[in-house]
């Protein structure tokens, strides 16, 4: 996969460059190419901003420069990548939007600052990218490039290779199937116990079907403590349902 992004911080990615990700880019699995907005910039200041119009607080990035840096980035291909715009005020990035965008051979992201990018650039290449605004959550950052690496995480852990073990991702809380619209429950590894605290019995028995319903039960019991709102979407059997009758009724979802 290919990921370009566009940014007057393009130094904000040096995590790319360690653990999973850099061992994805350093085996080819993952090209990150960075971009200097600056560059675009013909001023003796560089200048990337201006006041908006209509007044108000801030300063608007400059569509002209953002345009020239875009047009520059995907002029010498043949295909078109997908574009997105992280805001608070777009569609939310799920688990299920990672992957759709793992799905995608080449993504281009366009991280802002100040107060956002002059709407216009978002009009404008919504006519011949697919381009997509997108919000990591409801709080605002100073800038685009921390959700642009909590996305390009998120998605790149998807890509075949990156993972060490391709099951791990299955497990995921939100992961399509089995798992879809519930938290991930409780993991434990050595030793059996530590501080006097146990792993669960269940997990010691080897039988594969009971430790199957166990880990289901707990990500019920999970999801029913932190996220209640999660369990109406899920796609639950007769089983599932007299699981969360039982922890209703004991009034205690969290309860060993």
């Amino acid at each position: 996969m290919r990921i370009d992004v566009i940014s007057i911080f393009p130094e904000y990615f040096a995590p790319l460059d360690v653990s999973l990700m850099g061992k994805a880019r350093d085996k080819g699995i993952l090209d990150v190419r960075l971009h200097q907005l600056r560059e675009w910039a013909h001023d003796v200041h560089k200048t990337v901003d201006d006041t908006p119009y209509g007044g108000g607080p801030g300063m608007v990035m400059k569509p002209e420069i953002w345009g020239a840096a875009i047009d520059d980035v995907i002029a010498s291909e043949e295909a078109l990548p997908r574009m997105i715009v992280p805001t608070p005020s777009g569609r939310p990035f799920t688990q299920a939007v990672a992957l759709e965008y793992a799905a995608e051979p080449w993504l281009l992201f366009a991280p802002a600052r100040y107060e956002g990018i002059d709407s216009r650039v978002m009009i404008e290449y919504g006519t011949h990218l697919r381009l997509d605004e997108v919000s990591i959550g409801d709080y605002v950052l100073a800038g685009g490039e921390a959700a642009v690496l909590v996305m390009i995480e998120a998605v790149a852990r998807l890509l075949p290779g990156v993972l060490g073990n391709a099951v791990s991702a299955t497990d995921d809380s939100f992961a399509p199937g089995a798992m879809e619209n519930l938290l991930e429950g409780p993991v434990f590894t050595k030793p059996p116990v530590w501080r006097d605290h146990e792993v669960p019995e269940i997990l010691l028995s080897g039988h594969h079907g009971k430790i199957a319903r166990w880990r289901r039960d707990q990500a019920l019991r999970r999801t029913l403590q932190k996220r209640p709102e999660l369990i109406e979407r899920g796609d639950l059997s007769a089983a599932d349902l007299k699981t969360l009758d039982t922890f209703r009724a004991d009034g205690d979802p969290v309860a060993d």
